[in-house]
């Protein structure tokens, strides 16, 4: 079966490290992993949607470790509660993630070819897509450890408390905003699969359809099990 840019997307998350020193005459303040880590749950509660720019960089095994090798792709992703995801990928071919909550659709309009599988965590590697939907507790699910700080950024390692399909995340965010500024997946194959966001906005209020794919009638479709079974 070919792997399209939107198949090789899989999933992600999170953030960063060091302790932040304060003076002895006022109370302790939060690490910079306690701090990065709380508002980074507390954006994702809070926020009902978003939408962003992304740029998505795959490293494959099967690609090799040249840099010029890998695959660079650009578009947009939407984010809705409960459970609703939209990728759409502009360049370098077009191409369709789709989830209402319950079904997912791989578009790819080159070959004219539309997989169909339930939006369950066996695909979406659990606990990653979770978070970006807003159901997950990141301290719950991952151990944390921080791995840079600066007053803008913070980078985290994150590791499933879970088996998974991949084996950690690194996540950079906002320290102080709560933004998730870039995830990357490292899956247990060896693949890595970095995902940057760009022009964030929140509670745009998205419309349903939105969510929802009907494959054109001269697309083949191929319908595919739920793999955690």
């Amino acid at each position: 079966m070919r792997i399209s840019t939107a198949s090789a997307l899989a999933l992600w998350l999170i953030v960063s490290t060091a302790s932040l020193l304060a003076r002895a005459d006022q109370p302790p303040q939060p690490s910079c992993r306690d701090a990065a880590v709380a508002a980074l749950q507390r954006r994702y509660e809070s926020a009902k949607d978003l939408r962003a720019e992304i740029v998505q960089t795959t490293r494959s095994v099967a690609l090799g470790a040249n840099a010029s090798q890998q695959m660079t792709s650009k578009g947009t992703v939407v984010f809705a509660k409960p459970g609703k995801m939209r990728w759409s990928y502009e360049e370098p071919e077009p191409s369709l993630v789709v989830s209402d909550g319950e079904t997912l659709w791989i578009y790819d309009p080159t070959f004219r070819e539309a997989q169909k599988l339930p939006a369950t965590e066996g695909y979406l590697s659990g606990a990653a897509i979770q978070f970006l939907l807003g159901e997950g507790a990141i301290e719950r699910d991952f151990e944390i450890s921080a791995l840079g700080c600066e007053a803008a950024t913070a980078e985290l390692s994150l590791q499933p408390r879970k088996p998974s399909s991949y084996e950690k995340l690194h996540v950079v965010v906002n320290p102080q905003t709560g933004d998730l500024l870039k995830t990357t997946v490292f899956f247990v194959l060896g693949n890595v699969t970095e995902v940057a966001f760009f022009n964030i906005e929140r509670d745009v209020n998205p419309a349903a359809s939105l969510f929802r794919f009907d494959p054109p009638a001269d697309v083949r479709v191929i319908e595919l099990d739920d793999p955690s079974r």
